[in-house]
């Protein structure tokens, strides 16, 4: 079964310095039928002016995911740590028993634009950590990378996040096939970031999101662009 849900059907926001769209409930917006999926809490996409971001602010028992499409951002957190993320890169920020951090566009006349990711942690209190994850503008055409999953893994290029959950990213050419194959009792989210691909008599475009159960294989392909996509395989 497969639920997808369209880009305009995302909640829309535009307070003039920052441009957001949330898949889930999030602030002031509550859908009882959108209030996320498995441990995939949050999912916004975001567009900030030059000059402009998050000031600081606290988060507290959430594994947040920052994924960096265009531009770049300033991070800084009450740990001392500061980085530029840049675009291709993915920052993994464990805020566990409680971090402050602000969010900054890293120019000052063009925009950033970027997906936060918010996973509901396997327990509390855990110590805040930070990761980054190289440029993902390097990978290969038609083939998943690993981006994060639960410690332990297997394949070292992975962040570790804390929770039962394996984040992939794939980019294609046009018209370029790939296949996913989904363990049982997995249930799988796919974001398009750029471009559009089919899937099971499916097409989303960039922004489209789906919910997948009960199915064994994805058979992807990319359209008439090159495409990027996320894919997130949870418990």
């Amino acid at each position: 079964m497969i639920t997808v849900r369209k880009s305009a059907e995302r909640a829309h926001y535009n307070y003039g310095w920052l441009d957001t769209r949330h898949t889930f409930s999030f602030n002031e917006y509550y859908d009882p039928s959108y209030v996320g999926f498995r441990s995939l809490r949050v999912l916004n996409e975001d567009r900030i002016q030059g000059g402009t971001g998050f000031e600081e602010h606290s988060h507290q028992d959430m594994e947040i995911i920052t994924y960096v499409i265009e531009g770049a951002l300033k991070h800084q957190d009450s740990t001392g740590f500061s980085t530029v993320i840049r675009a291709g890169e993915l920052q993994r920020m464990s805020a566990g028993r409680g971090i402050t951090h602000s969010e900054y566009n890293e120019s000052k006349t063009e925009p950033a634009h970027f997906l936060q990711i918010w996973i509901i942690p396997d327990r509390q209190g855990l110590e805040p950590s930070y990761a980054q994850h190289a440029s993902l503008s390097k990978i290969k055409h038609g083939r998943w990378e690993l981006c994060a999953a639960p410690g332990g893994s297997k394949y070292e290029n992975a962040l570790v996040i804390h929770q039962n959950v394996s984040l992939w990213y794939a980019r294609l050419k046009a018209r370029e096939h790939l296949m996913y194959r989904i363990c049982p009792k997995r249930c799988v989210w796919i974001q398009v970031v750029r471009g559009g691909v089919g899937f099971n008599k499916l097409f989303l475009e960039a922004g489209d999101g789906a919910a997948i159960y009960a199915e064994n294989r994805l058979d992807i392909q990319s359209g008439r662009e090159d495409s990027e996509l996320l894919l997130f395989d949870l418990a």
